[in-house]
């Protein structure tokens, strides 16, 4: 892949997350100033390697599970720490914990909310032998999820979530489960970004959101880190 290829890639990704209708060749052509038959054709070949597709006749394309795959590899550890409101957004969550220091039930169910009211996902964490789900209307309120196609394959993955992690127990500080790439609920069209901390309850305690796959992941990713990092700290 050229330079601009995986940036026109990280466009699409980005703006589809923010408007959640295809991104056309008028809106890339401007933000890239080169010409719209340009962008046709570069998007073709991210079309070719099967990084994005066209949902309708003439609509504008969308990434596919693969292209946003490439793109949460791409994602670095400096650009982890880039987010222009990630300090407001880290304090708000430093607070709501520290408030409830004292109870780590309350303290990992205030760390849910947050992601909840940050994030506009689905918020979710293991406390004991229990899973603490929080957003639920956040997620079914996306429009992904408004027709009811992906409803039941997004009820078998949270009625199966909390078995999987005990059993599988992610090894990674940071997880991310894209569209197909989720144990449970492969057809769901959501993507579960999970981090490991060490509580009271477990090593291995979970904390993340659940959402569509079109994300802002790099958002996303830092929150639910930080999230899980403060945890630890505290608990």
């Amino acid at each position: 892949m050229t330079d601009r290829q995986i940036a026109i890639l990280a466009a699409i990704i980005e703006q589809y997350a923010e408007v959640a209708v295809p991104v056309g060749s008028v809106t890339l052509a401007k933000l890239f100033g080169v010409s719209s038959a340009t962008i046709r054709s570069e998007m073709a070949r991210l079309e070719e390697m099967g990084l994005i597709m066209q949902p309708h006749t003439s609509a504008g394309r969308i990434p596919t599970d693969q292209g946003y795959r490439l793109y949460v590899n791409s994602i670095t550890e400096a650009q982890m720490s880039e987010l222009p409101t990630f300090d407001r957004s880290a304090r708000a969550i430093e607070a709501r914990i520290g408030t409830h220091g004292d109870s780590t039930t309350r303290a990992i169910r205030s760390a849910v909310d947050s992601l909840v009211d940050l994030t506009q996902n689905l918020g979710l964490a293991t406390i004991g032998d229990q899973l603490y789900i929080s957003g639920i209307g956040n997620l079914f309120s996306q429009p992904e999820f408004l027709q009811g196609n992906h409803t039941q394959a997004v009820a078998r993955l949270l009625d199966n979530l909390e078995p999987w992690l005990r059993e599988a127990a992610p090894n990674e500080p940071l997880n991310v489960y894209i569209g197909a790439e989720n144990p449970i609920g492969k057809t769901s069209g959501a993507s579960l970004i999970i981090s490991r901390f060490r509580s009271p309850y477990s090593d291995r305690s979970y904390i993340g959101v659940l959402g569509p796959t079109r994300q802002s992941y790099g958002k996303v990713m830092r929150l639910v880190r930080h999230a899980g990092a403060m945890l630890e700290e505290v608990l």
